[in-house]
């Protein structure tokens, strides 16, 4: 697994207003610039004829301009991603055989998703994690919380449980009680912490699920994902 570098395509065309990048984004990342443009900014329809001038009017915002230069300085070089995300996926096989490898590529969007999941492809909108102390973030009225989740560290993480989250999806979920959608983010959450070989998320709901992981040693963390019964959690 390798991070295919979208966002560089994307930064040439914004920030040069080079027409062969944005020709390139169109061709080799058709459904990727669909995202973007239609699902993440919400400026249009990639098919409207000025579609192109519209987004590229989007970006010459300051701030937005300021936010594409710091991130392809801050990800110049994402080796310690890409071994991080062979790890994580190769952890992950080992557990669940039938698992499909997803494409990741990176993106640069407005302050909005961190992570996009598509059809067995992950979106990284590397600027939401520029690090808790980035000053543009300042702007805006991020918790503390989700100020400690912004930044390098929680690339792969989120990549992991978010691309879980799109496998194991809750049943019925509109029915449940929040109880058992609090449960069901817990264990995804609780098995990324697994695969991370690290507690990088720490709820009520991912303890209850380790508590139970501990009480029955035999379930598997596939049965576990399989399963969306809460009623022995709770």
């Amino acid at each position: 697994m390798k991070v295919e570098r979208y966002d560089r395509l994307e930064s040439r065309y914004v920030i040069t207003g080079d027409f062969s990048a944005l020709q390139q984004m169109n061709t080799e990342y058709p459904i990727e610039t669909r995202t973007l443009i239609e699902k993440m900014l919400r400026i249009g329809d990639v098919s409207d004829h000025d579609i192109s001038e519209r987004f590229l009017r989007f970006y010459q915002d300051s701030t937005l301009q300021t936010l594409v230069n710091d991130v392809e300085l801050e990800y110049a070089n994402m080796d310690d991603i890409n071994r991080g995300l062979r790890k994580a996926f190769s952890t992950l096989r080992g557990w669940i055989p039938k698992l499909s490898l997803p494409r990741v590529y990176t993106q640069i969007g407005a302050l909005d998703q961190s992570i996009v999941v598509g059809d067995q492809t992950i979106g990284i909108s590397l600027d939401k994690y520029m690090g808790a102390k980035y000053p543009i973030y300042r702007k805006f009225n991020y918790s503390s919380e989700q100020l400690e989740t912004m930044n390098r560290s929680y690339i792969v993480p989120d990549c992991v449980s978010f691309y879980l989250l799109s496998l194991y999806p809750l049943k019925n979920y509109d029915a449940r009680t929040q109880l058992e959608k609090d449960l069901h983010m817990g264990k995804v959450m609780w098995v990324t912490n697994k695969v991370m070989e690290s507690d990088m998320f720490d709820t009520d709901y991912v303890r209850m699920i380790s508590h139970y992981m501990k009480r029955h040693p035999d379930v598997t963390v596939a049965q576990l994902l399989d399963s969306d019964d809460y009623r022995q959690i709770q």
